[in-house]
Protein backbone atom coordinates (compact mmCIF):
# COMPACT_ATOMS: atom_id res chain seq x y z
CA UNK A 1 0.00 0.00 0.00
CA UNK A 2 1.04 3.75 -1.23
CA UNK A 3 2.38 5.01 2.37
CA UNK A 4 3.98 8.72 1.13
CA UNK A 5 2.18 11.82 2.61
CA UNK A 6 0.20 13.63 -0.28
CA UNK A 7 -1.09 17.17 0.20
CA UNK A 8 -2.49 19.40 -2.24
CA UNK A 9 -3.20 22.91 -0.87
CA UNK A 10 -3.13 21.96 2.47
CA UNK A 11 -5.24 18.94 2.53
CA UNK A 12 -4.21 15.25 3.05
CA UNK A 13 -5.28 12.72 0.74
CA UNK A 14 -4.82 9.33 1.55
CA UNK A 15 -3.89 6.47 -0.35
CA UNK A 16 -7.50 4.92 -1.95
CA UNK A 17 -9.38 8.14 -1.57
CA UNK A 18 -10.96 10.67 -4.02
CA UNK A 19 -11.03 14.54 -2.77
CA UNK A 20 -12.46 17.84 -3.90
CA UNK A 21 -9.88 20.48 -3.27
CA UNK A 22 -11.10 24.48 -3.91
CA UNK A 23 -8.15 26.45 -4.62
CA UNK A 24 -8.55 30.41 -4.35
CA UNK A 25 -7.15 32.38 -7.26
CA UNK A 26 -8.99 35.26 -6.09
CA UNK A 27 -12.91 37.53 -6.27
CA UNK A 28 -14.46 40.00 -9.23
CA UNK A 29 -15.39 43.20 -8.29
CA UNK A 30 -18.92 42.36 -7.31
CA UNK A 31 -16.22 40.04 -4.45
CA UNK A 32 -17.46 36.96 -5.96
CA UNK A 33 -14.83 34.35 -4.61
CA UNK A 34 -13.30 32.46 -7.62
CA UNK A 35 -11.87 28.87 -6.87
CA UNK A 36 -10.07 26.24 -8.92
CA UNK A 37 -11.92 23.03 -8.05
CA UNK A 38 -9.57 19.97 -8.24
CA UNK A 39 -10.55 16.11 -7.55
CA UNK A 40 -7.50 14.08 -6.51
CA UNK A 41 -7.98 10.63 -6.99
CA UNK A 42 -5.67 8.39 -5.23
CA UNK A 43 -4.80 4.32 -5.87
CA UNK A 44 -3.50 2.13 -2.68
CA UNK A 45 -0.47 1.30 -4.86
CA UNK A 46 2.02 3.53 -5.65
CA UNK A 47 2.80 5.09 -8.73
CA UNK A 48 3.16 8.38 -10.98
CA UNK A 49 0.76 11.77 -10.85
CA UNK A 50 -1.21 12.62 -13.30
CA UNK A 51 -2.62 16.16 -14.05
CA UNK A 52 -5.81 15.84 -16.10
CA UNK A 53 -7.41 19.59 -17.14
CA UNK A 54 -9.53 21.44 -19.23
CA UNK A 55 -11.08 24.88 -19.73
CA UNK A 56 -7.92 26.56 -19.69
CA UNK A 57 -9.73 28.80 -22.89
CA UNK A 58 -13.25 28.76 -20.97
CA UNK A 59 -15.12 28.92 -24.93
CA UNK A 60 -13.32 25.46 -24.86
CA UNK A 61 -16.09 23.32 -24.51
CA UNK A 62 -15.40 20.14 -25.78
CA UNK A 63 -12.28 19.92 -23.84
CA UNK A 64 -14.10 20.32 -20.58
CA UNK A 65 -16.92 17.80 -21.73
CA UNK A 66 -13.91 15.28 -22.53
CA UNK A 67 -12.50 15.50 -18.80
CA UNK A 68 -16.44 15.57 -17.39
CA UNK A 69 -17.34 11.93 -19.33
CA UNK A 70 -14.40 10.76 -18.06
CA UNK A 71 -15.09 11.80 -14.40
CA UNK A 72 -19.20 10.49 -15.12
CA UNK A 73 -17.56 7.18 -16.18
CA UNK A 74 -15.73 6.78 -13.26
CA UNK A 75 -12.37 6.37 -15.35
CA UNK A 76 -10.25 7.49 -12.31
CA UNK A 77 -11.91 5.43 -9.68
CA UNK A 78 -10.25 2.42 -11.60
CA UNK A 79 -6.61 3.55 -11.07
CA UNK A 80 -4.45 -0.10 -10.41
CA UNK A 81 -1.80 2.47 -9.17
CA UNK A 82 -0.51 6.62 -8.63
CA UNK A 83 -2.69 9.37 -8.49
CA UNK A 84 -4.94 11.87 -10.87
CA UNK A 85 -5.35 15.34 -10.24
CA UNK A 86 -8.71 16.51 -12.46
CA UNK A 87 -9.63 19.73 -12.72
CA UNK A 88 -12.12 20.01 -15.47
CA UNK A 89 -12.79 23.64 -15.71
CA UNK A 90 -9.64 25.76 -14.92
CA UNK A 91 -11.43 28.94 -16.44
CA UNK A 92 -14.55 28.98 -14.48
CA UNK A 93 -16.05 32.89 -15.83
CA UNK A 94 -14.34 32.62 -19.43
CA UNK A 95 -16.64 29.55 -19.35
CA UNK A 96 -19.85 31.21 -18.52
CA UNK A 97 -19.09 33.95 -20.52
CA UNK A 98 -18.06 31.60 -23.60
CA UNK A 99 -14.78 33.49 -23.24
CA UNK A 100 -11.21 32.34 -23.94
CA UNK A 101 -9.75 34.92 -21.85
CA UNK A 102 -11.13 35.45 -17.79
CA UNK A 103 -12.91 38.78 -17.05
CA UNK A 104 -9.65 40.84 -17.45
CA UNK A 105 -9.43 39.80 -20.99
CA UNK A 106 -6.16 37.72 -20.43
CA UNK A 107 -5.21 34.73 -21.32
CA UNK A 108 -4.16 32.41 -18.87
CA UNK A 109 -2.33 29.78 -21.40
CA UNK A 110 0.30 33.32 -21.93
CA UNK A 111 0.52 34.08 -17.94
CA UNK A 112 2.90 31.41 -16.81
CA UNK A 113 4.63 30.95 -14.24
CA UNK A 114 1.88 33.88 -13.14
CA UNK A 115 1.56 35.80 -9.48
CA UNK A 116 0.10 36.09 -6.98
CA UNK A 117 -0.15 39.25 -7.13
CA UNK A 118 -1.06 39.71 -10.38
CA UNK A 119 -4.32 39.69 -12.48
CA UNK A 120 -6.62 37.14 -12.28
CA UNK A 121 -4.94 35.55 -15.14
CA UNK A 122 -1.90 35.66 -13.58
CA UNK A 123 -3.35 34.49 -10.55
CA UNK A 124 -4.44 30.98 -11.94
CA UNK A 125 -1.30 30.77 -13.59
CA UNK A 126 0.84 30.97 -10.56
CA UNK A 127 -1.93 28.71 -8.59
CA UNK A 128 -1.07 25.93 -10.92
CA UNK A 129 2.57 26.54 -11.24
CA UNK A 130 3.08 26.24 -7.26
CA UNK A 131 0.08 23.97 -5.98
CA UNK A 132 -0.48 21.59 -9.07
CA UNK A 133 2.86 21.04 -11.09
CA UNK A 134 5.24 19.94 -8.16
CA UNK A 135 3.13 16.93 -7.58
CA UNK A 136 2.44 15.90 -11.02
CA UNK A 137 5.02 13.59 -13.13
CA UNK A 138 3.19 14.37 -16.59
CA UNK A 139 -0.04 15.79 -17.35
CA UNK A 140 -2.61 16.28 -20.69
CA UNK A 141 -4.55 19.71 -21.42
CA UNK A 142 -7.50 19.09 -23.39
CA UNK A 143 -7.90 21.79 -26.00
CA UNK A 144 -10.55 22.62 -29.05
CA UNK A 145 -9.16 24.55 -32.04
CA UNK A 146 -10.27 28.47 -31.36
CA UNK A 147 -12.03 31.26 -33.20
CA UNK A 148 -14.01 28.64 -35.74
CA UNK A 149 -10.96 26.73 -36.15
CA UNK A 150 -11.55 23.16 -36.28
CA UNK A 151 -9.27 20.38 -35.45
CA UNK A 152 -9.06 16.70 -36.21
CA UNK A 153 -8.07 15.13 -33.04
CA UNK A 154 -4.32 15.40 -32.09
CA UNK A 155 -2.09 14.96 -29.10
CA UNK A 156 0.91 17.69 -28.93
CA UNK A 157 4.19 17.35 -27.38
CA UNK A 158 7.14 19.58 -26.82
CA UNK A 159 10.14 19.64 -29.46
CA UNK A 160 12.81 17.82 -27.95
CA UNK A 161 11.62 15.98 -25.10
CA UNK A 162 12.08 12.56 -25.73
CA UNK A 163 10.01 11.50 -22.50
CA UNK A 164 7.14 13.38 -23.66
CA UNK A 165 7.14 12.02 -27.77
CA UNK A 166 7.00 8.71 -25.75
CA UNK A 167 3.62 9.54 -23.72
CA UNK A 168 2.28 10.94 -27.02
CA UNK A 169 2.95 7.83 -28.94
CA UNK A 170 1.04 5.92 -25.83
CA UNK A 171 -1.86 8.35 -25.91
CA UNK A 172 -2.79 7.11 -29.32
CA UNK A 173 -4.32 10.33 -30.66
CA UNK A 174 -4.89 10.16 -34.91
CA UNK A 175 -2.25 12.63 -35.58
CA UNK A 176 1.01 12.79 -33.06
CA UNK A 177 2.17 16.23 -33.39
CA UNK A 178 5.80 17.79 -32.72
CA UNK A 179 5.26 21.47 -31.93
CA UNK A 180 7.59 23.88 -29.31
CA UNK A 181 6.28 24.81 -26.52
CA UNK A 182 5.10 28.53 -26.70
CA UNK A 183 6.52 31.30 -24.63
CA UNK A 184 4.47 31.87 -20.85
CA UNK A 185 2.15 29.02 -21.72
CA UNK A 186 1.59 26.01 -19.34
CA UNK A 187 3.49 23.54 -21.67
CA UNK A 188 6.32 25.83 -21.62
CA UNK A 189 6.55 25.97 -17.46
CA UNK A 190 5.69 22.45 -16.64
CA UNK A 191 9.20 21.35 -19.54
CA UNK A 192 11.00 23.61 -17.38
CA UNK A 193 10.31 21.57 -14.14
CA UNK A 194 10.97 18.26 -16.27
CA UNK A 195 7.26 17.47 -16.40
CA UNK A 196 6.12 16.92 -19.83
CA UNK A 197 2.32 18.30 -20.53
CA UNK A 198 0.51 16.53 -23.50
CA UNK A 199 -1.67 19.16 -25.26
CA UNK A 200 -4.59 17.70 -27.30
CA UNK A 201 -6.82 19.30 -29.67
CA UNK A 202 -9.58 18.59 -31.03
CA UNK A 203 -12.64 19.92 -32.33
CA UNK A 204 -13.76 24.10 -32.32
CA UNK A 205 -14.48 26.37 -29.57
CA UNK A 206 -18.27 26.80 -28.42
CA UNK A 207 -19.06 23.43 -30.16
CA UNK A 208 -19.26 19.60 -29.04
CA UNK A 209 -17.54 17.17 -31.28
CA UNK A 210 -18.29 13.70 -30.68
CA UNK A 211 -15.45 12.33 -32.67
CA UNK A 212 -13.15 14.21 -30.76
CA UNK A 213 -14.45 13.60 -27.66
CA UNK A 214 -14.33 9.87 -28.39
CA UNK A 215 -10.89 9.79 -29.74
CA UNK A 216 -9.62 11.87 -26.38
CA UNK A 217 -11.33 9.37 -23.58
CA UNK A 218 -9.52 6.32 -25.57
CA UNK A 219 -6.12 8.49 -26.08
CA UNK A 220 -6.34 8.92 -22.28
CA UNK A 221 -7.48 5.15 -21.21
CA UNK A 222 -4.78 4.36 -23.74
CA UNK A 223 -2.07 6.40 -21.82
CA UNK A 224 -3.17 5.56 -18.42
CA UNK A 225 -2.71 1.92 -19.51
CA UNK A 226 0.66 2.28 -20.77
CA UNK A 227 1.62 3.85 -17.31
CA UNK A 228 0.11 0.87 -15.81
CA UNK A 229 -2.62 3.18 -14.01
CA UNK A 230 -5.28 1.06 -15.86
CA UNK A 231 -5.72 -2.71 -16.51
CA UNK A 232 -6.71 -2.31 -19.75
CA UNK A 233 -6.33 -0.21 -22.94
CA UNK A 234 -9.25 1.89 -24.92
CA UNK A 235 -10.78 -0.62 -28.05
CA UNK A 236 -10.86 2.33 -29.95
CA UNK A 237 -8.65 1.60 -32.94
CA UNK A 238 -7.35 3.61 -35.76
CA UNK A 239 -4.10 4.76 -38.01
CA UNK A 240 -1.45 7.03 -35.99
CA UNK A 241 0.43 9.22 -38.26
CA UNK A 242 3.66 11.00 -36.86
CA UNK A 243 3.19 14.95 -37.99
CA UNK A 244 6.81 16.88 -37.13
CA UNK A 245 6.10 19.47 -39.32
CA UNK A 246 3.12 21.67 -39.85
CA UNK A 247 1.78 25.52 -41.60
CA UNK A 248 -0.65 27.55 -42.05
CA UNK A 249 -2.23 27.79 -45.42
CA UNK A 250 -3.53 31.61 -45.53
CA UNK A 251 -6.19 33.42 -47.38
CA UNK A 252 -5.23 35.36 -51.02
CA UNK A 253 -8.00 37.79 -50.19
CA UNK A 254 -11.01 38.66 -48.33
CA UNK A 255 -14.37 36.58 -48.97
CA UNK A 256 -17.07 34.41 -48.62
CA UNK A 257 -15.06 31.06 -47.93
CA UNK A 258 -16.11 27.56 -48.73
CA UNK A 259 -13.68 24.63 -48.04
CA UNK A 260 -13.61 21.52 -50.22
CA UNK A 261 -11.33 19.47 -48.28
CA UNK A 262 -11.16 19.51 -44.46
CA UNK A 263 -9.42 18.25 -41.27
CA UNK A 264 -8.15 14.68 -41.73
CA UNK A 265 -8.06 14.86 -45.58
CA UNK A 266 -4.78 14.16 -46.89
CA UNK A 267 -3.78 16.29 -49.61
CA UNK A 268 -1.14 17.01 -52.58
CA UNK A 269 0.53 19.68 -53.47
CA UNK A 270 -1.37 22.12 -55.41
CA UNK A 271 -4.53 20.53 -55.38
CA UNK A 272 -7.49 22.99 -55.39
CA UNK A 273 -8.61 23.08 -51.08
CA UNK A 274 -11.35 25.96 -50.98
CA UNK A 275 -12.70 28.89 -52.79
CA UNK A 276 -12.87 32.71 -51.55
CA UNK A 277 -15.69 34.53 -53.73
CA UNK A 278 -16.74 38.33 -53.48
CA UNK A 279 -19.91 38.53 -52.08
CA UNK A 280 -21.19 40.32 -55.43
CA UNK A 281 -20.45 37.29 -57.50
CA UNK A 282 -17.88 38.95 -59.57
CA UNK A 283 -14.82 37.12 -58.19
CA UNK A 284 -13.45 34.14 -56.72
CA UNK A 285 -10.09 33.09 -55.46
CA UNK A 286 -9.39 29.04 -55.90
CA UNK A 287 -7.24 28.09 -52.73
CA UNK A 288 -4.60 25.27 -53.31
CA UNK A 289 -2.38 23.44 -50.77
CA UNK A 290 0.91 24.70 -50.26
CA UNK A 291 2.38 20.86 -49.80
CA UNK A 292 1.29 17.78 -49.66
CA UNK A 293 0.37 15.68 -46.53
CA UNK A 294 -2.85 15.95 -44.24
CA UNK A 295 -5.15 18.64 -43.00
CA UNK A 296 -4.67 18.89 -39.49
CA UNK A 297 -7.07 22.03 -38.96
CA UNK A 298 -9.51 24.06 -40.84
CA UNK A 299 -11.42 27.49 -40.96
CA UNK A 300 -15.25 27.00 -40.45
CA UNK A 301 -15.83 30.92 -40.73
CA UNK A 302 -17.63 31.76 -43.86
CA UNK A 303 -16.11 34.97 -44.14
CA UNK A 304 -12.51 35.41 -44.00
CA UNK A 305 -10.18 38.44 -44.28
CA UNK A 306 -6.75 38.54 -46.01
CA UNK A 307 -4.12 36.53 -44.21
CA UNK A 308 -6.49 34.35 -41.94
CA UNK A 309 -5.64 31.02 -41.30
CA UNK A 310 -7.24 28.79 -43.69
CA UNK A 311 -5.99 25.41 -43.55
CA UNK A 312 -3.05 23.87 -41.26
CA UNK A 313 -1.24 21.40 -43.17
CA UNK A 314 0.76 18.74 -41.38
CA UNK A 315 3.63 17.72 -43.42
CA UNK A 316 6.75 14.74 -43.45
CA UNK A 317 4.62 12.92 -41.70
CA UNK A 318 5.30 9.11 -40.95
CA UNK A 319 3.20 6.20 -40.48
CA UNK A 320 3.11 4.97 -36.37
CA UNK A 321 3.52 1.62 -35.50
CA UNK A 322 2.13 2.26 -31.67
Amino acid sequence: MEKEKFTVAGTEVLPGEHKEIRLHVGKLPSGTRINIYANVYRSVMPGPTVLVMAGMHGDEVNGVEIVRRAVEQKLFDRLQRGTAIVIPLLNIYGFLLFSREVPDGKDVNRSFPGSFKGSLASRVARTLTKKILPHIDFGIDFHTGGANRHNYPQIRYSSGDAYAFELAQQFKAPFVMKKAAISKSLRREAKKMGKPILVFEGGEALRLDGFSIDKALAGLENLLYAQNMLDQPSTIKHEIFHVPRSGWVRASVAGIFEWSKASGQFVVKNEPIGTIRDPYGLHEAVIHASKSGVIVGHNNSPVVNQGDALFNIGYDIEKLDV
